[in-house]
């Protein structure tokens, strides 16, 4: 299956916190669109890794996004290595996808940081011929994607460029609400982290309207790129 977008994240509920609304849209607009979580997310304070693994079928249900795998790669101590990118470079060569997100660039998490410049090497690496790499013992050919744009997370990066989202705003809330051990509940006995918080659910959409606001319109996701951004004429910015 050939993927227009595919979306890496360090743990289940990256993707939907940092791009969630971008993806909707994404696919209503007719595109194919998939997740890669890099790991399960076991080193969480509250819930377990099977629930989250739930957790985020359920989320990707909601997106509609058409696959979602997890690498299994270890919570919190993954590495940029060799043996991690040929794992991510299967599969970019697998879904060949014209466009990549990944984490942020720097982040309170020290996986967010590591996960983003894994994720971009493997990108670059992906496209050398000879870089080998096989699934179910066939030859994979090479694959780069045309653009590598890295979501807004924790901290409030300034963005390269925003996405108007409006209209999936909901649609993004509901997905990161389908992690119901990670966020906000009032009923949870789990101990409080920094994002079970209702100020924290609450700035999901306060982020959203405030960069929404920066570009008149009402609501938006922000990404870094790590190479200009190009376009066709100035016709195409009105």
């Amino acid at each position: 299956m050939k993927l227009d977008i595919l979306a890496f994240g360090a743990h289940p509920d990256d993707v939907e916190l940092g791009c969630g609304a971008t993806i909707a849209k994404e696919i209503f607009l007719g595109k194919k669109v998939g997740i890669i979580d890099l790991t399960r997310g076991e080193l969480g304070t509250r819930g377990s890794s099977d629930l989250r693994t739930i957790e985020a079928t359920n989320a990707a249900i909601i997106l509609g996004v058409s696959v979602r795998e997890n690498l299994d790669f270890a919570d919190g101590f993954f590495i940029n290595d060799k043996k991690h990118q040929l794992e991510i470079i299967k599969m970019i060569r697998k879904y060949q996808p014209e466009i990549v997100l990944c984490n942020a660039i720097d982040d309170r998490h020290i996986d967010h940081a590591k996960g983003s410049k894994l994720v971009s090497d493997a990108c670059f690496l992906s496209g050398l011929i000879k870089v080998e790499t096989f699934i179910e013992s066939q030859n994979q050919e090479k694959w780069r994607p045309k653009h590598v744009y890295h979501y807004m997370q924790w901290k409030n990066i300034k963005p390269d460029f925003v996405v108007d989202i409006t209209g999936f705003l909901d649609k993004k809330v509901a997905s990161i609400m389908a992690y119901s051990s990670q966020f906000y509940d009032p009923k949870s006995k789990e101990p409080e982290t920094p994002i079970s918080s209702k100020n924290f659910i609450d700035s999901i959409t306060y982020r959203a309207r405030d960069l929404g606001r920066l570009i008149n319109v009402d609501c938006a996701e922000g990404f870094t790129t790590e190479r200009f951004v190009a376009i066709e004429n100035l016709s195409k910015l009105i």
